[in-house]
């Protein structure tokens, strides 16, 4: 009787495990490339530097609104929950980032915004990409990376409408 293994490799290189891989990494690289930026106020530098700015931080960066957000809004574009998000709003309110203020079209609701600080760190984040972009391009070569990011916009494109 011969016992054969099924072939489970499958599990460590299917697509989606890989994308997640990609996204820890370039996320990781954006974050180091940011504790490093000289322009990023000193406090949140160290705090990059020590890894107390996660991925989760950087979704505030990718989704608040320049004029402002509210708590709803900034959670489902993220695809968090409103506690989470709001969790995370706070300890970006304590390290500057951001402020709640009154909604002008709703007295009852409010709004998260950038900071001075926290506009100085969203412009940090744009050279940062820039540059973990730049770097992906470097790696894997333009036409690779062009190839790379057609497909990504094409299949994020229905997101998350399914």
């Amino acid at each position: 009787m011969s016992s054969s293994r099924p072939n489970d490799t499958w599990r460590q290189t299917h697509l989606g495990r890989l994308l997640g891989h990609a996204m820890r990494r370039f996320d990781a690289r954006v974050l180091a490339l940011m504790a490093r930026d000289v322009d990023v106020p000193l406090a949140l530098a160290h705090l990059a530097a020590r890894q107390q700015v996660t991925a989760a931080h950087i979704h505030i960066t990718r989704h608040l609104a320049l004029e402002g957000s509210r708590l709803t809004e900034l959670a489902a574009q993220a695809g968090m929950s409103k506690q989470a998000m709001g969790d995370l709003v706070d300890q970006c309110e304590a390290w500057g980032l951001v402020v709640r203020e009154a909604d002008p079209r709703d007295a009852r609701a409010r709004l998260v915004r950038f900071t001075p600080n926290g506009l100085a760190w969203l412009e940090a984040f744009r050279r940062a990409v820039a540059q973990a972009e730049a770097e992906f391009r470097a790696e894997v070569g333009e036409d690779v990376a062009t190839v790379v990011k057609l497909g990504l916009e094409a299949y994020a494109g229905g997101w998350p409408s399914a």
